[in-house]
């Protein structure tokens, strides 16, 4: 007997022909294949991307006690990004949730047909255009103990106390005058944004691990249409070569993850209270 099966949704797509040739080569969860589920609604064509998962590792209690296991949402974070970018490679694409399933394909399909209007308004949106990360980091010689054990060695012989007052008060003038750099820095992004980018999205800055050791004070997400790309770019790199005691960086081209939601203060149609008999989902940043 095949073991009982939920239907997990990566995305709202467009169907194009180039998607219909690379969907037998793409693999979901489980090594699972994709495919599309078209919805019923009259209109522009859209469906979702979606394949199999065993409900035993997908239902309500077993999705609780995953989100413990960071090996195994990893796992399927990735898995998850994987194919919305396969797909974004070939049709307009509207990630949705990290372990958004329904109990089967018919659910899924009204979810669809019910929210057909509200996901093509959002897909327009987001045609011909990618996202990109800009993030700004302060390294650690102008952030670190070394500046401070560096300046202490530059003073006059002194008492031990007064010598780390003086490396104390030279390392604060250092934080002070890189953060104002990095002020100026943002200021000349968000200007390079006013003429390249359509929308942006302020991430909470990265802490941790995920910082390494240098300290994130700038995390933000930019749509940008396909067009702009290329100079939004450049321009972000040349700001970067004025901004030497920083490093700035570019991610991406991603998929719109961080789009995916409308603004505040308008519907979303990927909310859980959207999709008929689907558990609560996690949404994954790439």
């Amino acid at each position: 007997m095949t073991p009982p099966a939920l239907t997990y949704v990566y995305a709202v797509t467009q169907p194009t022909s180039d998607l219909d040739a690379a969907l037998p080569t793409l693999h979901g969860i489980g090594h699972a294949l994709l495919r599309l589920l078209p919805s019923d609604a009259a209109g522009v064509p859209l469906a979702f991307v979606v394949a199999d998962v065993p409900e035993a590792d997908f239902n309500e209690t077993a999705l609780k006690a995953h989100f413990e296991d960071l090996d195994w949402l990893e796992y399927v974070a990735r898995t998850h990004h994987g194919v919305v970018q396969a797909v974004a490679t070939c049709a307009p694409v509207l990630p949705l949730r990290m372990a958004t399933v329904y109990q089967d394909d018919h659910r899924a399909r009204q979810a669809l047909t019910a929210q057909h209007r509200a996901f093509g308004e959002r897909l327009d949106q987001l045609r011909a255009h990618t996202e990109y990360g800009v993030k700004i980091y302060l390294t650690p010689s102008t952030t670190s103990p070394d500046t401070e054990r560096a300046t202490a060695g530059t003073t006059q012989p002194t008492s031990p106390g007064k010598a780390y007052l003086r490396a104390r008060r030279a390392q604060q003038h250092t934080r002070e005058s890189v953060y104002q750099q990095a002020q100026l820095a943002a200021q000349a992004i968000d200007a390079i944004a006013v003429h390249h980018t359509t929308q942006r999205v302020r991430h909470a800055p990265q802490r941790g691990a995920l910082a390494a050791t240098q300290e994130n004070v700038l995390n933000d997400a930019y749509l940008v249409p396909d067009e702009q790309a290329e100079e939004f770019q450049a321009a972000i790199a040349d700001t970067a070569r004025r901004f030497p005691e920083l490093r700035i960086e570019v991610t991406g081209p991603w998929a719109p993850y961080s789009f995916a939601t409308p603004p505040p203060g308008t519907p979303d149609p990927a909310a859980p209270s959207s999709h008929p008999g689907a558990p609560t989902a996690n949404r994954e940043p790439p």
